[in-house]
């Protein structure tokens, strides 16, 4: 899938914070946001893989990306969310959650905004990145979220999932009361929902 920007396009991005940095993807990937909790570990999986949730009866693996990006893990807090996302591969759609610290907010960015991402100077692999973004005087890193697992890793995730079916039977389904209702009727996410 190719993750070029229209010029014509203003993209929506989603903007949240994983170790005190903060990270941007396009809205339309994002499916919605839920509070952070009811996550069950699964045996054997890679360290980024927090564990799976039940969000209404599909079974979702959680990434800490923090752990992918080689930082200490997310310590969950009051404000620690999870994004719903849907990852592309091989034209087939996946969905992941990925923790986040917090969420700070939805904005329009216009493509003239967007530059390469820096080679140098940020704690994520530049291949995890569509770009730098400005808004205002503050610049964001805008995750690629189609390259943040290998093929590999999202068949492993995706195996960790359909087995985490079984653990994840009885924990308690995820909760409905999203922040963001589902890509489309996107409204702004509550900032640092305490």
């Amino acid at each position: 899938m190719e993750n070029t920007i229209d010029a014509t396009q203003h993209p929506q991005y989603l903007t949240f914070f994983i170790g005190g940095e903060e990270y941007a993807v396009g809205i339309l990937r994002v499916r919605e946001i839920i509070q952070y909790g009811g996550v069950t570990r699964v045996p054997r999986a890679p360290r980024w893989v927090r564990g799976v949730i039940n969000l209404r009866g599909s079974v979702v693996p959680v990434i800490d990306l923090a752990v992918r990006f080689e930082q200490a893990p997310c310590a969950p807090t009051r404000s620690t969310c999870i994004v719903i996302a849907e990852v592309e591969l091989d034209s087939e759609s996946v969905v992941v959650g990925v923790l986040a610290d917090s969420v700070s907010q939805v904005f329009e960015l216009p493509v003239a905004d967007v530059q390469p991402a820096p080679s140098f100077g940020t704690r994520v692999r530049v291949d995890f990145l569509l770009g730098l973004g400005r808004a205002g005087e503050r610049l964001l890193l805008l995750l690629d979220v189609d390259k943040l697992l290998s093929a590999e890793e999202v068949a492993a995730v995706h195996s960790l999932a359909n087995a985490g079916d079984e653990a994840v039977a009885d924990a308690p389904t995820a909760p409905a009361d999203s922040l963001v209702e589902p890509a489309g009727a996107v409204a702004e996410p509550a900032v640092g929902a305490a």
